[in-house]
């Protein structure tokens, strides 16, 4: 892979009008702001990142969470176009000048397809197909697909927000023009963190596209040199774009501290427990110097805050420079595991002990598990009713049903399949707030007012 075939500028659906390069803002600015203005993108302000949604104490959301890791990733980007322009400064008047606002960009939508009431609504619509009522239409299944074919079958069986967010950016909706949010190819190749559909996702069902999008990705990895590792009939499995490896450092960063943070807020975690991981990021000496920056006098919340900054700095600064060590092997697609993975043991061994923890006393802890299981109550339910309605439209129940979907989703398409997936469309779009109002709607626990 090449870094000037690579950081391409062109966009989906609109290949034939390139923007000069002269232009004050840039084509990946331009892909940031479209993102940021989006309603898609608002909507994440009402979708759980971890803990439920801001009661007496504001925790992040998946709005607040983006922002951070577009923060974080702009750092990552910038910091490793200054090297690569030293090492290339023939490149100074190119596109390869503009890695931090493509990362920003990448950053900021990589959670844009996550549905409702976070993992948990994940899972709950890979199990209604796979082990509730939603089996029922595996019996509709052919190989030529004529009601649902197998690739739709196992994109729903493995559904996963990755795939919807590039699903989101690049499927043409009813009403919509071509290309979706029409966005740059380096910026959708730097969000696709699994660069293949669901027939090729292994031990965890991750995967980056679903069949619908698999020729949109598979022309965008082709126009920008991405290498495909290996290919079995029409499916294939590419190496990531290099930038896909910065998207991911910055989420995995920001995640895991901010999370820490949360956990601190609302009590689940101990002031001492919470500093104490926060400075294991840092040596001896590093430590005596915070410590003196912030004694033990100076408020707590604020020396947290303080130590969480300077820790998503050093952790930024180093896998700045793993994925610098590691380039050759990161252009050539042989690169393994995540640049987080290879961190310098001091650093690895902090990160891992905020893994532990988070596992063992965040996402276990009460506040988490009541919004997993009433969000994949709902989730569960509406699912049940949409589908049903979309199998018998018919049905006079099932028409007021599909009165509630816009216009935008396909629910009234000639093809069950494509039906399906305009009810994922409907559904993971939704905001958590949105779900349970629907949910109590249709199940008779609320009334709309006049």
């Amino acid at each position: 892979m090449d870094w000037l075939t690579l950081i391409s500028s062109t966009r989906l659906g609109k290949e034939d009008k390139p923007k000069p390069m002269e232009e004050r803002r840039t084509e990946f600015q331009r892909d940031y702001d479209r993102l940021i203005f989006s309603s898609a993108f608002r909507r994440m302000q009402n979708k759980t990142q971890v803990f439920p949604l801001p009661g007496s104490v504001f925790v992040h959301n998946r709005l607040t969470h983006s922002l951070e890791v577009s923060s974080v990733g702009r750092s990552l980007g910038t910091d490793v176009s200054v090297d690569i322009l030293r090492r290339h400064p023939q490149w100074a008047d190119t596109e390869v000048t503009g890695l931090g606002a493509i990362v920003s960009a990448a950053c900021l939508a990589h959670d844009m397809g996550n549905p409702p009431f976070g993992h948990s609504g994940e899972k709950a619509i890979r199990t209604f197909f796979s082990e509730g009522r939603g089996q029922d239409f595996y019996q509709y299944v052919s190989a030529r697909g004529s009601e649902l074919s197998e690739a739709e079958w196992t994109d729903m069986t493995r559904f996963d927000g990755n795939a919807n967010t590039f699903r989101l950016l690049t499927h043409r909706f009813n009403g919509r023009r071509r290309g979706g949010f029409v966005m740059t190819y380096a910026t959708l190749a730097a969000i696709v963190k699994y660069p293949y559909g669901s027939d090729r996702a292994t031990a965890k069902p991750k995967f980056g596209f679903f069949e619908a999008e698999r020729d949109i990705y598979e022309h965008i990895a082709s126009s920008l040199g991405i290498t495909c590792l290996e290919r079995q009939g029409h499916t294939a499995r590419y190496a990531r774009h290099p930038l896909v490896y910065l998207v991911e450092a910055a989420d995995d960063i920001c995640y895991e501290i901010m999370d820490i943070e949360d956990a601190h807020k609302l009590r689940i975690l101990s002031d001492d427990d919470t500093l104490s991981l926060l400075l294991g990021f840092f040596s001896a000496d590093e430590r005596a110097s915070l410590e003196a920056s912030y004694p033990g006098e100076t408020d707590v919340d604020d020396r947290i805050v303080y130590y969480r900054s300077c820790a998503i700095n050093a952790l930024e600064r180093a896998c700045v420079r793993v994925f610098l060590d590691h380039e050759a092997h990161i252009m050539q697609g042989t690169f393994q595991g995540s640049l987080i993975e290879h961190l310098p043991p001091l650093l690895r061994a902090a990160y891992v002990r905020c893994e532990e923890v988070a596992n063992s006393r965040i996402y276990r802890c009460k506040e988490v598990t009541d919004v997993d299981l009433a969000g994949y109550h709902i989730i569960y339910t509406l699912l049940e009713l949409f589908t049903d309605a979309v199998h018998h439209p018919e049905r006079a129940y099932a028409s007021l049903l599909l009165s509630q979907v816009p216009s935008q989703y396909e629910v009234h398409a000639p093809r069950l399949g494509t039906r399906l997936m305009a009810v994922l469309d409907f559904l993971s779009g939704m905001t958590d707030i949105y779900a349970l109002d629907l949910y109590r709607k249709i199940n008779g626990h609320s009334l709309p007012s006049v």
